[in-house]
């Protein structure tokens, strides 16, 4: 299966940071795994079940639907990036590692190309003291990348830095634009296994 691909998009490093510090400190909320990391782990819901700024768990049982929450109204870069994905947005999140913080290896639920599902990471906020790895290995993100990650392989992140690593990280579901943006032959239907 296909671990992790640097899509083709180009994003603005310096206007995703502006929209960044739109943020409010007291806006970050505990991630909700608190067994899966050590130090401070939080996040900024921009969609949300319910457009709910406080619900950063994507709740695949939920009945109300995916919407903007009014801190995303505020942060124009981030809807043009929303925006940038012809396909169905659930969820999208800021999620910070504090500096000196950990995120135990752990596997996501159906969060690959075969499940016709996708996540992306999009760092705002990184340097080179962040390791994240992916199936063991080491998966070197710059500021305004973004990457696929099949989040189905055991994963985890360590922040050796003294800053926070911040990532917009967006789910969303796979259709015909978004296997465009992987090369033939990782984009068949259903995706086939690549390593």
């Amino acid at each position: 299966m296909l671990r992790s691909y640097k899509l083709p998009l180009n994003l603005t490093p310096i206007h995703l940071k502006t929209d960044l510090a739109r943020i409010h400190p007291d806006e970050w909320v505990p991630h909700f795994n608190t067994s899966y990391y050590e130090g401070d782990w939080s996040g900024v819901a921009l969609r949300a079940v319910g457009g709910r700024a406080g619900q950063l768990y994507p709740d695949p049982t939920a009945t109300d639907d995916f919407a903007d929450t009014p801190i995303l109204a505020r942060c124009p870069y981030f809807q043009e990036v929303l925006a940038a994905f012809h396909c169905p947005l659930t969820s999208a999140r800021l999620l910070k590692l504090a500096a000196g913080s950990s995120i135990r290896e752990h596997k996501d639920y159906k969060l690959g190309l075969e499940d016709g599902e996708m996540r992306v990471h999009i760092p705002i906020v990184t340097n080179v003291d962040v390791a994240f790895f992916l199936a063991g290995e080491q998966v070197i993100m710059q500021e305004g990348e973004a990457w696929y990650l099949n989040l189905n392989l055991p994963h985890r992140v360590e922040n050796h830095s003294h800053t926070d690593r911040i990532h917009l990280v967006i789910d969303c579901v796979v259709n015909d634009w978004a296997r465009e943006l992987f090369p033939p032959e990782m984009a068949q239907t259903p995706m086939s296994p690549q390593i």
